[in-house]
């Protein structure tokens, strides 16, 4: 087996791990990695939420990444890595890329532009979950179009998680009512698509914040950044802000082409939503959740989503096309916050003017370039020329 390649050696180290895990009764488990340092809350309550998750469900096997602590609760692996964020998102890069990890629950991750975050809230009004589409990441950089993909995104998620018809309404934000229409002209051409109604007295699909609360419909679309702070709401709002404590957290990354399932939970998030969030990215790796947004999209397309997408899109002004040539890829080792996500392609095309190789990216507190430690002090200096931070 000497000559063996690496994507053979994690396939067949898999497939031996998973025998003696059926072996042993139970079937295989999923081994989902969870960073355990860098957040505001104490380790032990990455440790609770961790034994909690495999308590209550006996095919997840949590594998921690960070400094490993001296004495560990019973059943819980450990990846260990330096004490910084870089070390530890590296090791688990490394781990979901050779097979040892199926999935993994991180703090932060710069998913590229085009892959979003999926998450599911517990609505205090009737007690119901509720899938907000979307909540990190970004899945285009209009809000219209952004939408219409967390619209797909989300009908994905939730088949993925088991819900044979799902409900869905459009949170009455800007640009809502067009890309309800949209869908509706998708689901008269086929598309699969169930719509929720409102709670209140004139109905319709176009949802207010009493629905919010109350879950009125399964998967609510939103932009990402209102999904964001929705997210948030709804995970603390019984503990005054300071603790996350309810809820399964940001969800799991989505996106054309990604394989990748990499749920974020906040810096917040207590042990009750680390639990949830580590449930919920088993039951996406479960529900093959990449074959199932692929195979989702495809259905939307023979609809009509590509026209619907331009219709959404903005005119591109004279010249907006003109990209520079692309300098010659580096690693990117460090980020640089602060712009706008309107600004993002503008902003990183600015820095290919000077040779600069950069990339855009959508961290969990927003828009970020990621580029070389080298060239940050003059990146910075030329986006502040450009007026973009």
């Amino acid at each position: 087996m000497g000559g063996m390649n690496e994507d053979k050696r994690s396939i067949v180290a898999k497939a031996l791990r998973e025998i003696v895990e059926a072996a042993r009764g139970g079937g295989p488990k999923l081994r989902i990695g969870l960073m355990a340092h860098g957040g505001e809350m104490p380790l032990e309550e990455y440790l609770h939420g961790a034994c909690q998750a495999m308590s209550r469900d006996s095919r997840i096997q949590v594998v921690c990444l960070g400094p490993k602590p001296e004495k560990l609760p019973e059943g819980v692996d450990w990846i260990e890595a330096e004490p910084n964020d870089a070390a530890i998102a590296k090791a688990m890069e490394k781990a979901m890329d050779d097979g040892s990890l199926d999935g993994a629950v991180a703090l932060h991750y710069p998913f590229p532009v085009g892959v979003t975050t999926i998450g599911r809230a517990f609505t205090p009004g009737r007690g119901r979950p509720m899938i907000l589409a979307s909540t990190t990441g970004i899945s285009a950089g209009t809000r219209a179009c952004a939408m219409l993909y967390n619209a797909v995104y989300g009908l994905a998620v939730a088949r993925a998680a088991g819900m044979a018809n799902p409900t869905i309404g459009i949170v009455n934000l800007d640009a809502a009512p067009q890309v309800l229409r949209a869908l509706t002209r998708m689901a008269e051409k086929g598309y699969a698509v169930e719509f929720g109604e409102s709670l209140r007295r004139d109905g319709g699909s176009l949802l207010r914040g009493n629905d919010l609360l109350a879950g009125s419909v399964d998967v609510a679309v939103c932009d990402t950044l209102t999904g964001n702070v929705l997210a948030k709401v709804f995970a603390a709002f019984t503990t005054g802000g300071g603790y996350e404590a309810l809820g399964w957290g940001y969800g799991p990354s989505v996106g054309d082409g990604w394989k990748k399932v990499v749920s974020i939970i906040s810096r917040a998030s207590g042990a009750p939503v680390i639990a949830g969030a580590l449930e919920y990215t088993a039951q996406a790796i479960r529900g093959k959740l990449p074959e199932q947004v692929a195979k989702e999209l495809a259905a939307a397309r023979a609809a009509g989503f590509e026209d619907e997408l331009k219709g959404l899109s903005p005119k591109p002004e004279a010249g907006a096309d003109d990209v520079p040539p692309m300098p010659k890829a580096e690693p990117c080792d460090e980020e640089i916050h602060g712009i706008d996500v309107l600004d993002l392609d503008k902003a990183v095309h600015s820095l290919w003017k000077a040779n600069i190789y950069a990339e855009g990216a959508m961290g969990c507190t927003g828009p970020v370039v990621k580029l070389a430690s080298a060239n940050l002090a003059k990146a910075k200096d030329l986006l502040k020329q450009g007026g973009f931070i």
